[in-house]
């Protein structure tokens, strides 16, 4: 088992009362499998991947990474975890625009203290195959919305992670940039055997992984 969640709830504080959004959620995921967590909006998603990629914590219960419960790890420990199995693609890219697209990508390498020659190939080499090998100099506010996406893309898979979360990854895309964006996540998947769990409002998208899973009223409910 890669990833799983035991008994998840989380709960925010509202003007009046408190609003409880998971509700005793548990999942289980295997290594190489392609999970969409799909739901009406507010239901929960975003905060579901926030939590099982350790950038916010639950309420109660425990998250658990092949065997290592992740709230039981200091912040430095847990933040160098994150960096070196994880990888994250968001609804808006958050590339940083003061570098190119080829500095954005080396970014995390860089980070883990990877030399920059090797940094510098791989970024390359992960960007060319993203079809991006005419855009390496380009400043990010140079790149069409789904260049910019397919970068933070490279970005999130550089550092070859175990499983890529996605946030809604083709929501601010148009229809043809959204196709060639599932097509290139699932290829990555069948390929690389790169765990996906995909947040998404896209049920065509949906379709196309191993499993669905909505949540209804706090709970995993398995969908075929």
């Amino acid at each position: 088992m890669l990833i799983e969640t035991h008994n998840l709830e989380k709960e925010y504080q509202g003007r009046t009362s408190d609003i409880k959004v998971l509700k005793g959620f548990n999942l289980r995921i295997r290594a190489g499998e392609s999970v969409a967590i799909v739901g009406v909006s507010g239901v929960g998603k975003t905060t579901l991947l926030h939590i099982m990629g350790a950038l916010d914590y639950p309420t109660k219960g425990d998250v658990i990474f092949q065997g290592r419960i992740l709230s039981r790890m200091q912040e430095d420990e847990l933040a160098h975890f994150r960096n070196r199995t994880m990888g994250f693609v968001f609804q808006f890219h958050h590339l940083l625009p003061e570098f190119t697209a080829l500095e954005n990508v080396m970014m995390p390498l860089l980070i883990q203290g990877v030399s920059k020659k090797t940094a510098m190939e791989k970024a390359r080499s992960l960007l060319e195959r993203l079809h991006l090998e005419n855009r390496l100099s380009n400043s990010t506010g140079d790149l069409s919305g789904g260049e910019q996406q397919r970068v933070a893309v490279a970005r999130a898979l550089v550092c070859e992670p175990l499983i890529l979360f996605a946030d809604e990854p083709t929501g601010n895309l148009d229809r043809r940039n959204a196709a060639d964006l599932h097509k290139l996540l699932m290829e990555l998947n069948q390929e690389k055997g790169i765990t996906l769990l995909v947040v998404t409002h896209d049920w065509g998208f949906a379709n196309m992984m191993s499993r669905r899973v909505e949540i209804v009223n706090g709970r995993a409910e398995e969908r075929e």
